[in-house]
């Protein structure tokens, strides 16, 4: 089994050299993307520094930044032309989402799942350093999205999930027209309108504890709005 990591980059120079040390620690079968957003702070420098020394370390540069959804769009594309991952990781690259708990995932996919998320609210309320403006901001839009989307799960705004290559390969990726939360959303909606075998696990969500957040209300709206877009296209068979 091989899997990659990607992990989205803009100013992580401060995070970025001891995440992917940490994340490839977690297996010798698991390679890493850094899809990287034109960083000023030269994110991209420091991962063309570690490639010289590890081929499982790969780098994508975009010209501008872009968002989030087209990051992993680019990186899904990215692994699936490469034919050789079997699953595909995605990771904030600020620690908020803990390498350590990888294990979770590949236990899962053992017990044959297709996707992988992790969620922040089972197993009780897992997450560390929020204020309960944004718990309350969270938790609410994880309910909305859940009732306008009709889709099970606990967590779907969350971002440490996992797709197989059979799930990445049967969505249409040039149709995926979200980027913030809402990417998370369709991403998951998607896999399970098509009737993918999911699994939650219980992840601890740590706020970040280098650099600056890249939460904006626009991200919020964003996601308010693609849920009923989310739906009606279920409706209308173009999932």
């Amino acid at each position: 089994m091989k899997y990659l990591v990607i992990i989205p980059t803009y100013n992580e120079a401060m995070n970025i050299e001891k995440l992917i040390e940490k994340v490839l620690k977690q297996s010798n079968d698991i390679d890493v993307l850094v899809v990287d957003d034109n960083s000023p702070d030269g994110t991209a420098n420091i991962v063309e520094k570690i490639m010289e020394k590890n081929k499982r370390v790969n780098l994508l540069k975009r010209e501008k930044k872009s968002g989030l959804g087209r990051a992993y769009v680019t990186g899904f594309k990215w692994a699936l032309q490469k034919g050789v991952y079997d699953y595909i990781f995605e990771m904030d690259a600020d620690f908020s989402h803990d390498p350590d708990e990888l294990y979770l995932f590949f236990q899962a996919i053992t017990e044959g799942y297709d996707v992988v998320c992790g969620s922040r609210y089972i197993e009780g309320l897992r997450v560390l350093n929020w204020d309960l403006k944004r718990l309350f901001l969270s938790l609410g839009g994880n309910i909305y999205a859940r009732i306008i989307t009709g889709v099970k799960l606990t967590d779907l705004t969350g971002g440490y999930n996992c797709y197989s290559k059979k799930v990445l390969s049967t969505i249409n990726l040039d149709k995926i027209s979200s980027n913030g939360y809402s990417f998370q959303i369709e991403m998951k909606a998607k896999s399970y309108y098509k009737g993918f075998k999911i699994k939650e696990v219980p992840i601890t969500f740590r706020d970040r504890y280098e650099g600056t957040t890249k939460m904006s209300g626009g991200i919020i709206n964003e996601a308010l709005f693609k849920c009923f877009k989310i739906r009606f296209e279920k409706w209308f068979g173009k999932y």
